[in-house]
């Protein structure tokens, strides 16, 4: 789990999010309303959702972040962990201790697990429209 979670309020510009994701040398920002997370943004996000259409700079990252956010309890097991990130289709969980944001585990984090490639494809099949596991030939 990484613990310094990057946070900033839904209402926050794209722009200002990707200038905070450079300061703090991130990929994901988490969206917090309230005490509560309320959205995810990747790099990826702002590359594909943002940048490629043409969008401008001044819109709300609310638009752009993927929601619900998927939480996890600190004392989660990897396997546990990993299974819930295939439930979901998410390659990030959010870790709250009660009402604390207290970390994010990411795909790439369960790495060392051993469980990362069985995970990894898990999740891509899950994550992507059919259309992509389409059956090849004939």
């Amino acid at each position: 789990m990484t613990e310094s979670v990057v946070t900033a309020a839904p209402d926050a510009t794209v722009r200002e999010i990707a200038e905070l994701m450079r300061e703090r040398n991130v990929g994901s920002v988490v969206l917090v309303e309230d005490g509560k997370p309320v959205g995810f943004l990747t790099d990826r996000d702002l590359t594909v959702s943002v940048l490629a259409t043409g969008r401008p700079g001044s819109d709300a990252a609310r638009e752009f972040a993927s929601s619900p956010v998927i939480t996890a309890e600190p004392e989660l097991t990897i396997q546990d962990a990993g299974e819930l990130m295939v439930r979901h289709g998410v390659r990030r969980l959010v870790v709250m201790a009660g009402d604390e944001l207290v970390g994010v585990v990411a795909l790439d984090d369960l790495a060392s697990s051993g469980l990362v490639s069985e995970l990894s494809a898990r999740v891509t099949r899950a994550a992507l429209p059919d259309f992509y596991f389409h059956a090849r030939g004939g």
